[in-house]
Parts: C-alpha cells; sequence; structure tokens
C-alpha cells in the first residue's frame, strides 16, 4: 500500500477559520485515498496561506516527510493547492515527483498522477496554464488600478502620515 500525505491550503486567514474549504478538501482526500487504496498517513493543512512561494509551514514539513522516506507520495485535492508558479513546479518535479525523483502526486479534481509518464505530461500543461491564470489576473488589477487612477480616484491605502479627506469618490 501506498503511504500518502494529505495536504490542504486555503489562501486567507478567514477562509481558513469560517469557510468550508479547508473541510471540504478533508472530505476529498479521505475518500480518493478510500477509493485508490491509499494509505493517507496524516493531512497537513496551511491555513491562510498564499501559493505565491513554497516556504509554508505545512508544505515545507510534507516535503521533509517526502525527503525522509515517511510517505511515498502527497495527495491534494487542485493543483493550485501547491502553487501556480511553473518555476516552483519545476523545483517540486525535480526534487519529489519526477520520474527519476520516485516519489508520487496525485491530484483529486485534476485526475493526475505522476507515476506514469501522461500524468507528468498533463501536469506541465495545466501548471503552464495556471501560471498564465495568475499572471493574467495580476494584469487585468493593474489595467483597473491604472485606469482608476487616471479619472482622478484613489487606488489602494491612504499614504502614511496623510489623512483621507471626504470629498465624494476620491
Amino acid at each position: 500500500m501506498v503511504k500518502v500525505i494529505g495536504y490542504c491550503r486555503v489562501s486567507t486567514e478567514e477562509q481558513s477559520e469560517t469557510g468550508h474549504s479547508m473541510g471540504s478538501q478533508r472530505e476529498k482526500l479521505k475518500a480518493y485515498a478510500a477509493l485508490y487504496d491509499l494509505e493517507l498517513i496524516e493531512i497537513i493543512e496551511d491555513g491562510g496561506q498564499s501559493a505565491k512561494t513554497l516556504n509554508r509551514p505545512g508544505l515545507q514539513r510534507a516535503l521533509q516527510m517526502l525527503r525522509s522516506g515517511e510517505a511515498d507520495g502527497l495527495l491534494i485535492v487542485k493543483l493550485d493547492r501547491l502553487t501556480r508558479s511553473v518555476s516552483d513546479w519545476q523545483t517540486l518535479i525535480d526534487g519529489f515527483f519526477g520520474e527519476k525523483a520516485g516519489k508520487s502526486l496525485c491530484s483529486v479534481s485534476d485526475s493526475i498522477d505522476t507515476r506514469t509518464a501522461a500524468g507528468r505530461l498533463v501536469l506541465n500543461v495545466l501548471l503552464s496554464v495556471a501560471q498564465w491564470e495568475r499572471e493574467a489576473i495580476g494584469e487585468r488589477t493593474r489595467d483597473a488600478l491604472q485606469h482608476k487612477r487616471r479619472q482622478g480616484k484613489r487606488a489602494g491605502q491612504v499614504p502614511f502620515g496623510f489623512d483621507l479627506a471626504d470629498d465624494g469618490d476620491r
């Protein structure tokens, strides 16, 4: 039986404390492990943590467990729970989930299993799309804020040392 670590993440503290996402992720991981006869040795959570970096306490703990041989693979609900960066994904694939690294990555919603060449191909395609999506969101946000500033509207927080005057739409 393959030993796996379940990993859950939500982006904000509010989601972590009041949302149903973390609980939903845990249930999906348990059901998938039972269906595919995987030994789910632990579920590790990172609440209120962005996927912009791999420097998250829970993820680092899970990766250390993979390094030490405590587990054979990582089970996630969706790829974006780990990262949206292609370079971070390459680090994970090279260090853990590639053919030579020998650990498996299973993603419930994305139907990915990196133990196969097809699974690794699909993973790379989906990761490129995830990075594009993150960059496109950033571009749209930047453009919207620039448009707002050109119209003379305030965009963002009031700089330190200044007070916000009540002058309508500013």
